[in-house]
């Protein structure tokens, strides 16, 4: 199926736009190594934004993957993992700022690098919000999609390099309509230098509207209930 909207983004590059429910969202890493941190809001009421606690302990999950859902902190489903090559994305490490990529890579600012200089997560999400009526207060946790990081017994955290490849993708089907923010800056626990975030392919695609035997509301019964409770807000508000 082609697409209905494709777009290349560089290494630390940044975009948000509305996705309606009943579209897709396929991320491509385009060269291995990528990382997409990414903000979800409902795009009519942005209020109610991605939820990372509700999400993890709704689904006994740590990371995501197919075909687990994203959840809002009002009980309602976001969008389904239909697809994932990968088959692990961070949800806990947020994102990188300005104090860390200097002290990882060092000052590389646009006075002296021009449109080559250094970007951190943090502060292109903030230039998306602002787009879009929204700031510094409306920043919660992110998910870092194709990033591994794993936990030892003592809770300590370990980013696994080499995790993604040329090629791999997620898919996320919207069940709400939905204000994507994301950039495709390094992880924030990326141990490696110089600096080298990498680029991701975006492809929307129409989808069939799911059923309560989809993979996504059958893995967890949370998951069925927070669909039920997004079709309940359809049904009263149209």
């Amino acid at each position: 199926m082609e697409p209905i909207y494709e777009i290349e983004l560089t290494g630390a590059g940044m975009w948000s736009r509305v996705i309606s429910r009943g579209k897709t969202l396929r991320l491509t890493d385009l060269t291995g190594g990528a990382n997409v941190g990414m903000l979800l809001y409902h795009a009519p009421e942005r209020h109610e934004r991605y939820n990372m606690p509700d999400t993890l302990k709704g689904q006994h999950i740590f990371y995501l993957r197919a075909p687990y859902g994203i959840h809002s902190d009002m009980g309602r489903l976001f969008a389904s993992i239909t697809g994932d090559t990968c088959g692990w994305h961070d949800t806990v490490c947020g994102t990188s700022d300005a104090e860390l990529v200097e002290e990882r890579y060092g000052v590389h600012n646009f006075q002296e690098a021009r449109n080559e200089f250094y970007r951190n997560g943090r502060e292109c999400f903030l230039i998306e919000l602002a787009k879009w009526g929204l700031g510094e207060r409306d920043l919660v946790p992110n998910i870092n999609f194709f990033s591994k990081v794993v936990a030892d017994v003592d809770g300590n955290l370990s980013y696994m390099e080499g995790h993604s490849k040329a090629g791999d993708h997620v898919d996320l089907r919207f069940e709400m309509d939905t204000l994507v923010v994301l950039n495709t800056c390094q992880h924030p626990l990326h141990p490696s230098t110089p600096y080298d975030p990498r680029p991701v392919k975006l492809s929307v695609f129409p989808n069939a509207t799911p059923t309560m035997e989809d993979a996504t509301m059958t893995v967890r019964p949370e998951n069925a209930r927070a669909y039920r409770n997004t079709l309940d807000y359809y049904l009263l508000s149209r």
